[in-house]
């Protein structure tokens, strides 16, 4: 069987190829000179490519607040992409797997937010990502949205890379202490992806729907780059203080929701995915990197 999935250069679309997905599947992971998802036919062209056994529409236009500027590309990709994909596995009858972004939530709910809570994105890249969630839900019964949150690794830039990075030229790094959310992990995700993927291949009745996956545990981002620095100053790596500063002090082109919180419990009663704590995951980051 084979899989097709888009943005296979980023940080999850590494860790899924590193998955175990069994004997007889193979992951196909087109690079942009291949499959463009800014061009609608690119996407059409790969998606007749082959008999697909499922798509995982992992590829993004993630930077947020460029996005701000570059609404019809953010658009192109974010949403109609993911509308094609959709329509074109629904009429193959296959499942599609479409990842989703805690930005499509205002950030203003006291606790953490449920799947069903009411969407209110605060920037294009959030509305964009939620245009995406809604083709693929219109568009295929077989379908998971899985929402995501804070992501890290040791593959391409992401926030844990970056602190360290700051930590090896200063003493002391500012980092917002206002913006609360959940780290998650991109091998924690990756896996969690590669499950729900392969129930829906299993099983036709297998449960659709829209889910959230982050880590276990809640941090703030400046308690997040505390604990990334403790991490590695505890395998003699780089550290640094951290002095916490509010989203007002570091103001950006696109607003970021100050609550990020995703509850995870559907995800588990569903698929008997039971995220791990971050703080152990955190650890795991920090040992192939420092």
């Amino acid at each position: 069987m084979d899989i097709l999935l888009t943005g296979g250069a980023g940080q999850v679309g590494i860790e899924l190829q590193r998955q175990d997905w069994g004997e007889g599947v193979t992951v196909h992971a087109p690079g942009r000179d291949v499959l463009d998802l800014a061009d609608a036919a690119s996407v059409e062209r790969v998606l007749a490519e082959r008999p697909w056994g499922a798509v995982i529409s992992s590829g993004a236009y993630t930077a947020v607040d460029k996005a701000e500027s570059d609404v019809a590309t953010a658009w192109r990709v974010n949403a109609l992409a993911p509308a094609i994909l959709a329509a074109g596995t629904a009429r193959a009858g296959i499942p599609i797997v479409q990842i989703s972004t805690d930005y499509v939530f205002a950030g203003d709910k006291p606790g953490f937010y449920v799947e069903d809570d009411p969407v209110a994105p605060l920037g294009v890249y959030g509305a964009s990502k939620e245009g995406g969630e809604g083709a693929v839900r219109t568009a295929n019964p077989r379908h998971a949205i899985i929402r995501t949150a804070w992501v890290v690794g040791p593959h391409r830039a992401n926030f844990l890379k970056t602190m360290l990075r700051l930590a090896g030229d200063r003493d002391e790094v500012s980092v917002v202490s206002d913006q609360h959310g959940c780290p998650t992990f991109a091998g924690d995700l990756a896996g969690a992806i590669a499950t729900v993927t392969r129930a829906l291949i299993a099983h036709a009745d297998a449960p659709a729907g829209t889910y959230h996956f982050v880590n276990a545990g809640e941090a703030t981002w400046s308690g997040f780059a505390s604990a990334i620095f403790a991490a590695s100053a505890a395998r003699g790596g780089p550290s640094a203080r951290v002095k916490p500063i509010t989203t007002a002090e570091y103001p950006t082109p696109a607003r970021r929701p100050g609550n990020s919180r995703l509850a995870t419990a559907k995800i588990e009663a569903a698929f008997g995915i039971r995220p791990r704590p971050w703080q152990d995951a955190l650890g795991e980051a920090i040992a192939t990197l420092v």
